[in-house]
């Protein structure tokens, strides 16, 4: 980025050295972005102390002190994106021994009700929230998209924020519910979808 003057994203930084590289990076003006996933901001390596396949992720979780800095770079403005990570692996894939399966999670069912979890903690504030969501995303993709603008096509969502519900693995739409937050409860739902001015 420095060398050329390219716009450079990593799409996933969870130490807490990589992100005062990024950190250092934005100082110097470089365009340079990161992104992060809900599973890093919100689980640590203890998740894997019983070799839980369904909590083997690339990159990998990493310690409790990483886990902290992140959300520190989420409060701070270091990462500009949540992504889902959404990499679902079916059972011939994670019913291994840790070593050998493959790393992967069903992420988009519950990206919004996690990263709901920062609000709700006063990390960010819903507007945030949504910049890491969708706005930025699109800025760095270049697509005219992910903000509410008069004129736009209206691709909006209604969500109900205090909606309780539980992650089931089972019953999620994925080919492969394999979450390391199965059983846990959460709030926030999508109530409507519009796409492209069109209830979806």
């Amino acid at each position: 980025a420095e060398e050329s003057g390219a716009h450079v994203h990593f799409r996933q930084v969870t130490t807490a050295r990589g992100l005062d590289l990024v950190r250092a990076a934005k100082a110097k003006g470089l365009r340079v972005t990161c992104g992060i996933t809900p599973a890093h901001l919100f689980l640590s390596d203890n998740a894997i102390s019983d070799f839980r396949t369904f909590a083997r992720l690339s990159p990998p979780l990493r310690s409790e002190s990483d886990r902290l800095a992140c959300i520190a770079a989420i409060a701070d403005g270091t990462i500009d994106v949540i992504a889902s990570g959404h990499d679902p692996r079916g059972p011939e894939d994670k019913r291994l021994p840790f070593s050998e399966s493959a790393p992967g999670m069903a992420g988009a069912e519950t990206l919004l009700a996690l990263s709901l979890n920062l609000v709700r903690d006063n990390v960010i504030s819903t507007g945030r929230m949504f910049e890491l969501l969708a706005s930025n995303p699109a800025k760095i993709l270049g697509l005219n998209a992910g903000h509410i603008v008069e004129g736009q096509e209206a691709d909006l969502i209604l969500i109900d924020p205090d909606a309780p519900w539980q992650v089931d693995g089972d019953r999620m739409a994925a080919l492969a519910g394999n979450t390391p937050f199965d059983r846990l409860p959460v709030q926030g739902r999508v109530r409507h979808m519009l796409k492209g001015g069109k209830v979806v």
